[in-house]
């Protein structure tokens, strides 16, 4: 049985943030590839630096795209880019202790594991929307619209003071403390 063009488009929009993680996480071992590889003898030390810092910000870039797409199926370490920025550069990660790089290295680890399980999800997501069960994605693709980029802050702003609203108008009108908040609120403003 074939898929309908709904469960395609699920099917391909999956297919897409399946690749976007995996280059996130190539990405990432990357990254580690070239941190470790910076105290052995005789590497060229300022070619690596120069490698570690377009990494870093390609890192950067690609994880904001990421957890905006992603949204809801967004499930890496909260600490993944507090490792990109501290790690400023090569020469000052292995000026500190040993045990500040093993902390490090093992930071990057649960990264890693963060990711990969990200990762796994989203593969069984689209393989079960591959198989034609209806799986939820977190966008507005299904709607036919453009997924929408941003913090959704101003809807926020308006759910919030919507709802202190509401509460207020029942405690107003529904209660008989309603004349209580009634005169405290005229004698608040001198009325």
């Amino acid at each position: 049985m074939g898929l309908n063009k709904k469960q395609q488009k699920v099917a391909t929009e999956l297919e897409r943030r399946v690749e976007m993680l995996r280059e996130f996480m190539n990405d990432w071992l990357l990254f580690n590839q070239i941190m470790s590889a910076y105290p052995s003898p005789g590497v060229n030390k300022a070619q690596l630096e120069n490698q570690f810092l377009k990494i870093k910000s390609k890192l950067a870039r690609e994880h904001r795209v990421l957890q905006e797409t992603l949204q809801s199926d967004y499930g890496l370490d909260g600490n993944t880019m507090n490792i990109v920025s501290g790690a400023t550069n090569l020469e000052a990660i292995y000026t500190q202790s040993e045990v500040a790089v093993k902390k490090l290295q093992t930071e990057w680890h649960r990264a890693f594991i963060s990711i990969n399980e990200t990762l796994g999800a989203l593969e069984d997501k689209k393989a079960r929307a591959e198989q034609g069960e209806k799986v939820f994605l977190p966008s507005s693709i299904m709607e036919g619209t453009a997924v929408k980029t941003g913090s959704g802050k101003g809807l926020k702003t308006f759910l919030i003071i919507a709802g202190i609203a509401g509460v207020l108008a029942i405690l107003y009108f529904f209660t008989p403390l309603g004349d209580m908040y009634t005169k405290a609120f005229q004698d608040l403003i001198g009325g």
